[in-house]
Order: C-alpha cells, then structure tokens, then sequence
C-alpha cells in the first residue's frame, strides 16, 4: 500500500533532521522501493510558540507492506530514536515531527490515527510538498486533487523552497 508521510523540524541541523527521518523510514521492516521524496520547503511555523524558528517540510510517499497502525507504531519509535520527546506540549518547535497522511484509499479513525489526516488538506506546508509528488492524488475524503486543494488554500504562509534534492 503507498502511504503519505509529512517530515517537518525547526530545532537543530533541520536538513540533517530531514535526512535522519527519511533513512530511518525508508529501513523500516515493510518498506520497499519506490520512495518518492519531495522537495524540502522552509515555512514560518503555524501555532507554535512565540519566536519559534522556520520549519523545514518534505512529504515522503513509501510502499508499506503491513497494518498502518503498526507503522505508526515505528514512526513513533523513529521519532524518538531521532531526539522527539513524547510529553511535548502541542505544537511546540521540535526537532523531528513524523505525521502519517493516508494509505492508499483507507479510512481509519481510533484513538491513535487518523487517515487521512484530518487537517492536512488545510496545511499548505504539507499540501505544497504533496503537489510536487503527487498532483493527481485523490484523497478518500476530498473531492478535489491535492494540487486542487493547494489552488484554494488562502493561508498567506510563506512556503519558499529550500532544497531540490536531499
């Protein structure tokens, strides 16, 4: 099944941060090839602390062999193994944040996850990143195409990209 992963940090190396999370992703048991990478974005973070740093953002598309509860089980490990606290306050800067955005055309709503995500169609540091891999993906829930939902974003965020390839 290919799943839709969200790559954000704004505390450290936040490329190095970036690259850590994708290896560790890619290597987890269940993943095989094709990976599609997008480009890295800086954006000014949303809701977050006063004076909290830019972000960095990349969305990731993996082919995932298995339940999409267990592998946010191992993004959870993932996050940790690379310095995320799990007692943070919401929305707080971080040095790695790891957010599933859908699997395939699955919907799963528990206690622990939600797919897709319930908000990323109104997140333009994750829509832009989304287009750029996906422009045609139709999620389960929408009825327009992720390079639709990024036309009608009004957030003025800046979302300026930083790097082509990493």
């Amino acid at each position: 099944m290919r799943i839709g992963i969200a790559l954000g940090s704004n505390l450290g190396d936040r490329m190095a941060n970036l690259r850590a999370a994708r290896q560790a992703m890619v290597d987890l048991v269940g993943v095989t090839t094709p990976v599609l990478s997008s480009p890295v974005y800086e954006t000014e973070p949303v809701g977050c602390e006063p004076g909290a740093g830019k972000f960095l953002n990349a969305v990731l598309e993996i082919e995932y062999d298995g339940d999409p509860t267990e592998l946010l089980e191992q993004v959870v490990r993932v996050e940790e193994s690379l310095g995320r606290e799990r007692d943070h306050a919401k929305n707080v800067s971080r040095k790695i944040d790891i957010d599933l955005l859908y699997a395939d055309d699955l919907n799963v709503n528990n206690e622990r996850l939600q797919l897709p995500h319930p908000r990323m169609h109104l997140r333009k540091f994750v829509l832009q990143p989304l287009a750029d891999i996906r422009p045609d993906l139709l999620l389960s829930d929408q009825r327009k195409t992720a390079r639709e939902l990024l036309a009608q974003i009004k957030d003025s965020t800046k979302v300026i990209r930083f790097a082509e390839k990493w």
